[in-house]
């Protein structure tokens, strides 16, 4: 869902399948615990984003989930981590097969995260903005006792201008820099991002999450660009003028989340390596994936806990895990 214009600059397609899950089922889809699946890749911060949120407001029981493999070719994510290579709920080979039964000849990005409606085998979305928000709103009726406030209505109108500039300059930013064609749109993008990680940095030296005093849908956002950011963005996307781990309030804000059950225990770095260095072959022909970096520096003492703050505000951590959506052993920071 990207493109290099003239100028070099990249810009992402954006044009996604806005229909919405909601409680009342006002767009033909209503909230139904079983109905529907989510289709991620462990790979990919945008879908990185929903398997958190998931986990976090407990809907693990009510919105299975679903696993592709962490490359792609031209046409789909698949799902090679299966014993055949299909969705054992979705019977399907790969996530285009579900946008193909609902819109015949798809010529949109084929992306994940996904919500697939189980019974027809349809797509409902793809908009990965939105099915966060829904997760935290429209399934509330579902959500495990203790769960947080993701996005509690008082805090909104600071959480969306927030995202607003970490999505363009960081979320995004990453991109716009390591797909940049020119080196005049490359420069601007790589100012771009470490200005606005600089005034994060700021922000953050004073409090523990971005927008209160709890772990919101910000926090959530940022943290899946934070967490690549030394493993892939830095030497693969050229944006090189520190590591995340140089950076000493964002290294010790995401170290924090990091920590935070229902964060790394979500993060699979053998993946996220796989697919940025593997399917950027443009950016990357020799399709080597680096050894590096040492990741055990993620479970080191962060000390962000002096500054207050309750991560789960009045609710509690997520119990572990399920066995089956274990991050595998040797794939995380452990």
């Amino acid at each position: 869902m990207a493109d290099a214009n003239p100028t070099g600059e990249f810009t992402r397609d954006q044009r996604y399948i806005s229909t919405r899950i909601t409680e009342d089922g006002r767009d033909g889809y209503p909230v139904e615990p079983g109905r529907y699946r989510l289709v991620v890749s462990r790979a990919c911060p945008w879908a990185n984003r929903a398997i958190i949120v998931r986990r976090l407001l407990g809907l693990e029981d009510v919105l299975s989930m679903g696993v592709t493999g962490p490359t792609h070719d031209a046409r789909s994510w698949t799902f090679d981590l299966d014993p055949d290579g299909r969705d054992p709920v979705l019977g399907i080979e790969r996530i285009q097969d579900a946008y193909f039964a609902r819109f015949p000849g798809y010529e949109k990005g084929i992306t994940v995260p996904a919500i697939v409606d189980v019974p027809t085998g349809q797509v409902v979305t793809n908009d990965f903005a939105q099915i966060t928000i829904d997760l935290s709103l429209e399934w509330r009726k579902y959500h495990r006792s203790g769960a947080p406030e993701l996005y509690p209505e008082h805090l909104r109108e600071q959480i969306d201008k927030i995202n607003t500039s970490v999505f363009s300059d960081v979320n995004n930013g990453v991109y716009r820099a390591g797909f940049a064609t020119g080196q005049e749109a490359y420069e601007k993008a790589y100012h771009r991002l470490f200005d606005r990680l600089d005034k994060l940095s700021e922000l953050l030296a004073g409090q523990r999450y971005l927008v209160g005093d709890t772990i919101t849908e910000a926090d959530v956002r940022l943290f899946t660009t934070l967490v690549r950011f030394d493993a892939v963005y830095h030497g693969h996307f050229k944006c090189n003028r520190t590591k995340l781990s140089e950076m000493p309030v964002l290294w010790s804000y995401a170290r924090d989340l990091f920590q935070t059950p229902g964060f790394g225990d979500t993060i699979d770095f053998v993946d996220i390596k796989r697919h940025y260095y593997i399917v950027h072959a443009n950016i990357n022909p020799t399709g080597i994936v680096p050894a590096g970096p040492d990741l055990t520096n993620w479970l080191t003492p962060h000390d962000r806990d002096r500054l207050g703050g309750r991560p789960f505000g009045d609710g509690t951590p997520p119990p572990p895990p399920k066995p089956s959506e274990l991050v595998p052993p040797g794939h995380g920071a452990a």
